[in-house]
């Protein structure tokens, strides 16, 4: 059905906006597998859903939604014509294993991208809202509350251009009781419409995005606890019940699935941060963190996921949404919680800081006009995301005593690198334009596409991101290509320290015995 399309006014929004168009059973929940060719409103048409927002979380779940219900059709839009060409083309604006064949598959058939965002709000019977809520950097809460502008600018959006009732489904992370506030706006500005709020918080871990969205642990569904409420809830449980088994299915009250999003990252956090801690326990007594998680991870307890030390964790979620709980908690009056969890972040400073400190220490004390290869920008492997990631803090660690970076991962762009080592902390997640640049060392820096051209020459070499790829260099052919004494810091315990020592290298490993060469060399955090 052609509809003509409404002017696009100026939005306010930062970020990227997504439409999904999908046909889901109001009376019966469909099985998995089912055929969807009967799914129509009562009133015979089909049902549409707009997934406000194409990053991380938008982009891969309507590819998925689309893959798995071919009968749904996915229009996803965006107000950057960049960002949708990027979607149209063979190189997609995000790098996720498997989202690439996904997209191949679905787009042109039932899965679309468009510059168009009112129409397909508008049409809409259920609205996903995938939007950015960075941490506000002034005002009240600066450094740890979320800013829900852009959240608030999406829902004055759907109250400007709905013309039928609608379902609003948070899909962004979101402080407690949002949805309340999203509803006061909603109702405020109705015009006679009806909405229902829900929360959807997602659980995908990048790099395994698409695994995890064929495959999910649980999906949380909250929503008021009355009978529209109920009914709203129904109607998302169905969708998802196409292809995830309804005994994965969970569905609370609104302010349990807000706050079950955050408590579950905050709990991963603490983990790495705890092993981490460890760690650096380890060092100093002689201990292996290796030998020490797989102990305890044998516990089934406890468990050995999230065991692994390293040099700290990054990605959009884990501190953003760590220091959005210590916020909340600080507003209800609860500061004992609110300092628990503060620890998990400085912990995870303490590390990058201890990091950087033994490469310097390491080096004679100083690193002032040496060149320093970095293998990894990236927070984890298997995903081009530097958000929060910790070579950004390593990297102006080591340029603020004036070293000399060569920087190399295969998935990161030099733009994203320079911009990543010139914006202020926090500002990562704001629109481009709004990203103040702060003075550093960028003339400094050089990002290159090959690991040895990265160590030629160096004094040292940091590795950062635990890239496959990096388990497999001749590492002979970079220590004879190095400066001695040549220095490998393993920020990830990815490679066999043993090996390199016999090669010549210098060897330091996260929570490992020290090399004889650094016992003499402490370094203080």
């Amino acid at each position: 059905m052609q509809l003509q399309a409404s002017k696009a006014r100026a939005l306010s929004l930062s970020l990227s906006l997504s439409v999904l168009k999908i046909t889901v059973l109001h009376a019966f929940p469909a099985p998995c597998g089912a055929d969807l060719g009967h799914l129509i409103s009562k009133k015979g048409k089909m049902i549409k859903i707009c997934c406000i927002g194409a990053g991380y979380v938008g982009g891969p779940t309507m590819a998925v939604i689309a893959l798995k219900c071919p009968l749904i059709e996915v229009a996803v839009v965006d107000i950057s014509a960049a960002r949708i060409a990027a979607w149209n083309s063979d190189q997609l604006p995000i790098y996720e294993p498997g989202l690439d064949e996904v997209v191949k598959q679905c787009r042109g058939k039932n899965l679309f991208f468009s510059t168009e965002i009112e129409k397909h709000v508008s049409e809409a019977d259920i609205i996903f809202v995938s939007v950015n809520t960075p941490t506000k950097t002034r005002g009240l809460g600066a450094g740890k509350a979320a800013d829900l502008t852009y959240w608030e600018s999406a829902a004055r959006m759907i109250a400007d251009v709905s013309k039928s009732n609608k379902i609003v489904v948070e899909k962004s992370t979101v402080p407690v009781r949002t949805a309340e506030a999203i509803e006061k706006i909603l109702t405020h500005n109705s015009k006679g419409i009806r909405y229902q709020i829900l929360s959807n918080p997602e659980f995908l871990a990048e790099g395994t995005a698409i695994q995890d969205l064929f495959n999910p642990d649980r999906v949380l569904i909250g929503g008021r606890e009355t009978p529209e409420g109920q009914k709203a809830i129904k109607t998302l449980r169905d969708v998802y019940a196409h292809w995830v088994p309804e005994d994965r299915i969970i569905c609370s009250n609104l302010w349990s699935a807000e706050l079950s999003k955050l408590a579950a990252n905050a709990f991963l956090a603490q983990r790495i941060s705890s092993v981490n801690a460890m760690s650096a326990l380890c060092e100093a007594t002689g201990a292996d963190v290796s030998q020490v998680s797989h102990a305890i991870g044998k516990d089934t307890r406890i468990g050995p996921k999230f065991l692994n030390a390293s040099v700290g964790f990054g990605g959009s979620c884990f501190q953003k949404d760590i220091l959005n709980l210590v916020y909340i908690c600080e507003c209800n009056g609860l500061n004992e919680v609110a300092n628990y969890w503060k620890q998990v972040i400085k912990v995870n400073d303490y590390q990058k800081n201890r990091f950087v400190n033994r490469v310097v220490a390491s080096m004679f004390n100083t690193i002032s006009g040496k060149k320093i290869a970095i293998l990894g920008f990236a927070f984890k492997k298997d995903t081009g995301d530097t958000r929060e990631t910790p070579g950004i803090d390593v990297c102006k660690g080591l340029l603020g005593d004036k070293a000399h970076l060569s920087i190399y991962d295969p998935q990161v762009t030099e733009d994203q690198i320079q911009q990543d080592l010139s914006i202020n902390k926090f500002d990562w997640d704001h629109p481009i334009h709004l990203k103040p640049m702060s003075p550093t060392s960028v003339r400094h820096v050089n990002v290159v596409w090959d690991a040895y051209e990265a160590a030629k020459d160096a004094h040292g070499l940091c590795i950062l991101t635990e890239w496959d790829e990096f388990r497999s260099l001749d590492f002979q052919r970079i220590f004879d290509n190095m400066q001695k004494p040549a220095f490998i810091f393993d920020g990830r315990n990815i490679v066999n320290g043993n090996k390199l020592r016999d090669i010549g290298f210098i060897v330091y490993s996260i929570g490992k015995p020290l090399d004889p060469w650094l016992k003499n060399m402490p370094a203080m955090a």
